[in-house]
């Protein structure tokens, strides 16, 4: 038995007096008892399909006859990751109907089944030893996982740029269980206020970041499995191309959703990578035995995704940006797949898709507004005004009465109004919920100053302490909106 990405089995079944022609005529007909659809046929073997069960549960057949041994192989198709003995039943029910099929066939009966199939040209002649075994079947272990290979190249590259990253970041210091928001901006977390102000490689960089090793596990895993069926199909630029260019849109997607979110991880990427499977199953590009049950089992794997995504802490519009944007570039690819050898038509596809992805994407990124980056900006002379308004505090003992009038009154009163307006400007910005409530216990703030410096001005104007009791309970009342401002600030 060989264990590897895909649950299969595999036995070898001793010819003993049957010649290849004679086993591989019985093999046919115990294929078509057990109701499986034979796909292919050469002198050297078969390939044949289930059709009973899930759709998830399909298997399929292959049967290489070399050297008067036939070698069997049952391989799960679709998501499950565990068979539960099924694909050995599955071999062993072959075995035992071929011993009925041979207990009631005569030996005149298999040589003119031959000749029928050599008539009717169903030997293909490209042997069946011939033909490529793909990566998911052929990939075993971890190592193997990791390692490029002919067919699934590009998948383990990123694979491994993912979990270096990962590691170099832990290395640094960044927790491997749950990373804090300072640290995955610092490594290129997608974060409006800073992408949108410059930084635009966040759409990129975030692609390879993830919160925490469970996070990087679960993304490795559907990118793995995504990979072993969808690289050899598309080849290594078009895989390439496809997943930048989805984990890009998912990235944008994400930006225009999200205010104050901080982002990153590639599951965005990954979901474009299923949209373009999910896309090349919906035509006949791909081989019509296969292609139903995949399309089932694709979409349940997607949709449970998405759904699961609703939680809180799951950023779904990455995955619909991804999962859509890999939909077009499916269709797009078909033209250049179905012309293996026409490699103009593949890179004119991968050129143009760039271009109109990259364009317009630009678009959307300069349209999306950066309310939070123009209130940091509106917000600065804020703070200056408030050191100005306080200087008339830090006054030496002995300042003549008019100027301590005038730095109340000209300077105190006058930058605290100034804030205010500061403060009606930027609640016309499009801002969240929480800064809203921040500026209006600031805007609380100013006017109790306000309140405060006039008590101060007219008690030194009069020449009288009788407003004090009123000055000390508004610095009461200003001490208390200081401390709501800290913990909606997230200060301790």
């Amino acid at each position: 038995m060989a264990i590897g990405i895909t649950p299969k089995y595999i036995q070898d079944f001793q010819l003993n007096e049957l010649s290849d022609e004679q086993f591989l005529v019985l093999a046919i007909a115990a294929a078509k008892q057990l109701g499986w659809k034979v796909q292919y046929i050469s002198a050297s073997g078969l390939i044949a399909y289930t059709n009973n069960g899930p759709s998830s549960w399909k298997s399929k057949i292959e049967v290489r006859i070399i050297n008067d041994i036939a070698n069997l192989k049952s391989s799960s198709i679709g998501t499950e990751l565990f068979d539960k003995g099924r694909n050995k039943k599955i071999i062993g029910t072959f075995i035992t109907t071929l011993h009925e099929v041979k207990a009631t066939t005569n030996a005149g009966d298999i040589i003119t089944g031959y000749k029928r199939l050599q008539e009717s040209n169903e030997l293909d002649q490209n042997d069946i030893l011939n033909v490529p075994t793909p990566p998911m079947e052929r990939i075993t272990g971890v190592a193997g996982i990791l390692k490029p290979t002919k067919g699934y190249f590009i998948t383990p590259l990123i694979m491994d740029a993912n979990i270096l990253i990962f590691i170099v970041m832990a290395a640094t210091g960044v927790s491997i269980l749950a990373p804090d928001t300072e640290s995955m901006l610092r490594w290129g977390a997608d974060f409006r206020p800073l992408t949108l102000s410059g930084q635009w490689w966040r759409l990129v960089t975030n692609i390879f970041l993830h919160f925490g090793i469970l996070h990087l596990v679960m993304n490795m895993f559907a990118l793995v499995y995504i990979g072993l069926m969808l690289e050899p199909i598309l080849g290594k630029a078009r895989f390439l191309s496809a997943y930048f260019l989805t984990g890009i849109v998912a990235s944008i997607t994400s930006l225009c959703w999200h205010d104050l979110n901080v982002c990153a991880g590639a599951s965005g990427a990954i979901f474009g990578m299923y949209g373009v499977f999910l896309a090349l199953l919906t035509t006949n590009f791909i081989e019509k035995n296969t292609r139903k049950d995949l399309l089932i089992s694709m979409g349940v794997f997607v949709g449970y995704n998405l759904l699961g995504g609703m939680k809180s802490g799951v950023d779904n519009s990455a995955h619909l940006g991804g999962l859509l944007s890999g939909a077009v570039i499916g269709y797009a690819f078909i033209p250049s797949l179905k012309n293996p050898g026409e490699r103009r038509i593949e890179f004119v596809s991968i050129l143009l898709l760039s271009v109109l992805t990259l364009a317009s994407v630009s678009v959307v990124y300069k349209k999306i507004p950066n309310d939070l980056a123009m209130y940091d900006t509106e917000m600065k002379p804020f703070i200056i005004n408030e050191s100005l308004a306080m200087e008339v505090y830090n006054l030496p003992g002995g300042t003549a009465k008019q100027e301590l009038l005038y730095g109340l009154k000209d300077r105190g009163i006058y930058y605290w109004k100034e804030n205010l307006a500061i403060l009606d400007n930027v609640d016309k910005l499009s801002l969240p919920e929480v800064l809203y409530e921040k500026d209006e216990l600031l805007r609380q703030y100013c006017n109790l100053r306000i309140k405060s410096y006039e008590l101060l001005y007219q008690g030194l104007e009069e020449n009288t302490d009788k407003y004090d009791t009123l000055v000390e309970d508004y610095n009461k009342q200003i001490l208390a909106i200081m401390e709501k401002v800290k913990k909606v600030n997230g200060q301790k």
